[in-house]
């Protein structure tokens, strides 16, 4: 768990030590010919200054200090300046900046088995110094390696498109925000032990592998013509059943089954048709 410690100011140890520092030189000066009291009261002056100095430390803003004393945790500094501690105090630094971890493009099959690229940028920074400094080796391979596994679950977990899975209520492709959210929650979790704090998590790349790009793009192309077509079929029939209609209720001509079936042949023809009608001028009768 982590303990917030309030270290005692340094400025009072650093004039301190300046003090030592000048009456040692002061003394050796003055004793190196004639007294050999004033050399050892120099060198206890100066041995006192260092072991002073050992104990001040200064941490920038966004910085923290974790102190051990022979093994056992003693707590972190936060606050940001000139402090003294205990100068038998081990210290690690460990950065409270927030971080970017651009992770690599990734090549991993998704929930339907189709190889995929995916890459994600992840924004985070230190929670918990107490957990990222003793419960987890070197915290920041860790980030690494538990954001490249966050990635890959991710991927196998949703298909790419709704393709082959017509009824996939996420995928990663139109997922958005929701995917988004998915990883930002798998990686605290992965996270957590480290005491990360993960800030922002977003897919920055997702394309199909390129050993399969052509024929997914062509599959796709497929599937909007088709349903282009589906509506220009569902369309022209209501064209048509409108004219039939029309001429019934209006009287304009009146209509066998086999004429019908003709006019609707030649009007489904005519809207269903990627080119423009070539008219034809019918000089006989249907039946000539």
């Amino acid at each position: 768990m982590e303990k917030i410690l309030k270290p005692m100011s340094g400025y009072l140890t650093l004039v301190i030590c300046l003090i030592l520092f000048i009456a040692s030189v002061y003394l050796f000066i003055t004793g190196v010919d004639t007294n050999i009291t004033f050399l050892i009261i120099s060198t206890l002056c100066f041995l006192i200054a260092c072991f002073f100095i050992k104990g001040l430390m200064i941490i920038q803003p966004n910085h923290s200090r974790v102190l051990n004393f022979f093994g056992k945790y003693v707590g972190t500094v936060k606050d940001n300046g000139l402090f003294f501690i205990n100068p038998l105090y081990s210290s690690q630094k460990i950065s409270l900046r927030s971080e970017n971890l651009q992770g690599q493009t990734l090549k991993v099959n998704d929930k339907m088995g189709n190889p995929i690229e995916i890459g994600a940028v992840i924004v985070w920074k230190v929670g918990d110094t107490y957990k990222a400094a003793y419960e987890v080796e070197r915290y920041m391979d860790y980030v690494k390696m538990q954001s490249e596994a966050a990635v890959r679950h991710l991927a196998v977990s949703f298909p790419y498109d709704n393709l082959e899975d017509e009824h996939a209520d996420i995928t990663l492709r139109d997922g958005g925000e929701q995917v988004n959210k998915i990883l930002e929650q798998e990686l605290s979790e992965r996270l957590a032990p480290a005491g990360i704090v993960i800030q922002e998590a977003r897919i920055t790349h997702l394309a199909y592998a390129s050993e399969i790009a052509g024929a997914m793009l062509q599959r796709q192309q497929a599937t909007a013509i088709v349903a282009a077509r589906t509506k220009i079929v569902e369309g022209a029939v209501g064209m048509v059943d409108l004219a039939l209609k029309k001429l019934s209720q209006e009287n304009i001509v009146e209509l066998d089954d086999e004429r019908k079936a003709a006019m609707v042949s030649n009007l489904m023809v005519v809207l269903c048709g990627e080119k423009a009608a070539t008219p034809i001028l019918n000089a006989g009768t249907l039946y000539n």
